[in-house]
């Protein structure tokens, strides 16, 4: 089953990595989507695929890299649409899909 994960991950996890952290991994597990950072220092990960993955993937999220420091991790879940071709890295702020 495909779905769409769209999670907001609090604590310190701008400039440590986060970033090239969860693209290694969505892309490891052929996942769509995107992370950027946000404005109040928080990460926004947008993710689909199968839905096995995308639970990986928030367990990940929680922990995060060695050099973050992960508070909370706010998910909404939801089907595909399946607009994206790849996984990337949007620079700053983004208002979603």
């Amino acid at each position: 089953m495909t779905r769409r994960l769209e999670a907001v991950v609090h604590g310190r996890v701008q400039g440590v990595g986060f970033r090239m952290f969860v693209i290694d991994l969505a892309t490891s597990r052929g996942l769509r989507g995107w992370v950027a950072n946000e404005a109040g220092g928080a990460v926004r990960v947008v993710a689909e695929g199968p839905e096995v993955d995308l639970l990986a993937l928030l367990v990940a999220l929680r922990d995060g890299p060695p050099a973050a420091r992960v508070d909370r991790v706010d998910e909404t879940w939801a089907p595909a649409d399946g607009t994206f071709e790849r996984f990337t890295v949007r620079s700053g702020w983004h208002g979603g899909d």
